[in-house]
């Protein structure tokens, strides 16, 4: 059985019909028909076909005109033309708009499957052929990043130790050594330049790799500065004799001034933890790269803040952010917010609109939750991305614009790709550069920061002098897994300091969940005779009964609910979430 999709299109029933019939025969069973070129039309813009055989005649219009359609619509599969008249000017126009075959009627059984093999054939190759250029693609932009993004100087140099390459860091470097002289731009200059020109020359006469030479230059200004030296051998095609590559770092100071390491703060990020640390130290490397970035990560983790901070670190921090939330919107009005419209465009379009892109010129865009976009919408983001056009709806004249795209997604966008619900070529063209951000149980050093943070901050808003947190609510917190993140956290802490009349926030302002998970006794006098679990049981024990334990509660209760409730001493929230998770079907 075939998977390929296939769409025919003839004004011609019987031969819809027929053409159908071989195909289903032979075990293509995702075959659909036209009968005209708007319903042509419609069957493309819903759905992705592998194949399409189309007619040159279609009752007042041309076949031809669909296959410029296709081609401009972005879909690449093979179109196959079929013509009763056939004539040069028709085959040549089918052939300059990329059609696969043309072909005259009548066409049996044998020809048409034949053909059909073949095109089916020839798209399998050129989709594996577009994957493995996109896949190239992705790691030479993903290599340039990591290149230009790398705080140490790296240099490539010939075996004539000229420089071949080199990143923004040894540009900078050179410009200290080189002043404004009119040295050679493909020579080492200065001091620092013998020095790494005498390690290059080690590389290059002995195949020896050279680690940590420490040297002290002086630069043109007359600052002295420290630097060690690392270079091995230059490898291209497995050869090694292509010159050397040499990696420079300023170890003028230990402590290194590095934004992401200095303190707890970090462009509105709290908490040092190491993997905290990583990500900070990524955002400063990749923000200053002209490259789109997608954020992953749960709900809640900080995926706005993230963008936020990429853009501060970019040159562009000046220029306007924009954020889109592509969960917010239907599609049409997506796309309006997205590309903007032109007035009479649809119903309401009451007057011009330029739309996010136009907005975010020489900026930024921020595209949340860019999983949830449609189809459509992803066939235009791509075709924006490859050539940073774009036409607003009503509009005939492309506009062009100057944006960095950062993306942000809480779904798995590999497995959509996987299942067809999202471009595999999109995804490519965004996640040049993936920032991962992890969740709040997996960064739980941060915790004691965030909750200080959060206590101080609401306290202020709200007018009140919560200054700490007792020690049985700061193992509560400590406990919890956090499903909603940082998101969470904020809120339980705004709630908090809400409920809170004195200065320490206690375990009785927490919401139930939180209680749910904290290890203290339950008080004796908090518990009634009616209590069917016995007094010395904690209060996690409490709140981890079984399933046996709630039927027989029921019971007990005679089916109320709240009163297995309170025979269970837990909430009547807490039960039903026992109920639905055991999966027991009651009714008062």
């Amino acid at each position: 059985m075939h998977e390929r999709a296939i769409l025919i299109v003839d004004d011609e029933e019987s031969l819809r019909l027929t053409f159908a019939m071989f195909l289903t025969r032979e075990g293509y069973k995702n075959v659909e028909t036209a009968a005209s070129y708007d319903e042509a039309r419609a069957a493309i813009s819903r759905k992705s076909f592998d194949l399409v055989i189309s007619d040159i005649v279609l009752g007042g219009e041309k076949g031809t005109e669909l296959l410029r359609h296709i081609r401009e619509s972005g879909i690449s599969c093979p179109v196959v033309m079929i013509t009763g008249f056939p004539n040069l000017e028709s085959a040549s126009e089918a052939v300059r708009l990329g059609a696969f075959d043309y072909i005259s009627k009548p066409v049996n059984k044998e020809k048409l499957l034949k053909l059909v093999r073949q095109a089916l054939a020839f798209w399998e190759l050129e989709r594996e052929k577009q994957s493995l250029i996109l896949q190239n693609e992705k790691y030479q932009h993903y290599l340039e990043a990591i290149f230009s993004s790398v705080g140490d100087a790296i240099i490539a140099v010939d075996n004539d130790c000229e420089i071949l390459k080199l990143n923004t860091t040894a540009e900078n470097l050179l410009a200290e050594f080189r002043g404004d002289t009119d040295s050679d731009d493909k020579k080492l200059p200065g001091e620092m330049g013998s020095a790494c020109l005498k390690d290059a020359l080690q590389v290059i006469e002995k195949g020896s790799i050279v680690r940590e030479h420490v040297i002290e230059c002086v630069t043109v200004n007359g600052t002295s500065k420290m630097f060690s030296i690392n270079a091995a051998p230059l490898e291209i095609d497995d050869q090694v004799s292509n010159g050397a590559v040499i990696v420079v770092r300023d170890v003028t100071r230990a402590d290194e001034k590095n934004v992401a390491s200095s303190g707890n703060q970090f462009h509105g990020f709290i908490g040092t933890s190491r993997v905290m640390q990583s990500v900070y130290r990524l955002i400063e490397n990749v923000g200053k790269v002209e490259t789109a970035v997608l954020i992953s990560g749960e709900s809640g983790t900080g995926k706005e803040l993230t963008a936020e901070a990429l853009h501060a670190e970019s040159p562009r921090s000046t220029m306007p952010l924009v954020k889109v939330d592509c969960a917010a919107l239907p599609d049409q009005l997506l796309e309006s917010e997205l590309f903007g419209h032109r007035r009479g465009a649809f119903t309401g379009a009451d007057r011009d609109r330029p739309g996010r892109l136009l907005q975010a010129d020489k900026g930024t865009l921020f595209l949340d939750e860019i999983g949830d976009i449609t189809p459509r919408l992803q066939l235009r983001l791509l075709r924006f991305l490859q050539e940073m056009t774009f036409t607003p709806v009503g509009m005939d004249t492309p506009v062009s614009v100057d944006v960095r795209v950062i993306a942000a997604t809480n779904v798995n966008l590999k497995e959509k790709v996987r299942a067809g619900a999202f471009r595999e070529d999109l995804y490519y063209r965004l996640k040049v550069v993936e920032v991962i951000l992890p969740p709040l149980r997996e960064r739980k050093q941060c915790l004691p920061l965030l909750i200080v943070h959060f206590l101080t901050f609401f306290s202020q808003k709200h007018g009140r002098h919560v200054h700490q947190v007792s020690d049985r609510a700061m193992e509560a917190l400590l406990s919890y897994t956090w499903p909603g993140n940082v998101r969470e956290l904020r809120h339980i802490l705004e709630r908090g300091v809400v409920l809170c009349a004195g200065n320490n926030l206690l375990l009785e302002h927490l919401p139930e969940e939180i209680l749910e998970y904290t290890t203290h006794p339950v008080p004796a006098e908090n518990l009634s005779a009616d209590h069917a679990l016995p007094r010395h049981l904690s209060r996690e024990q409490l709140f981890s009964v079984t399933q046996q334990e709630v039927i027989e509660a029921l019971k007990r209760a005679g089916g109320n609910k709240t009163k297995a409730a309170r025979i269970l001493n837990i909430d009547r929230s807490t039960l039903y979430r026992r109920l639905h998770r055991f999966k027991i079907s009651t009714t008062e």
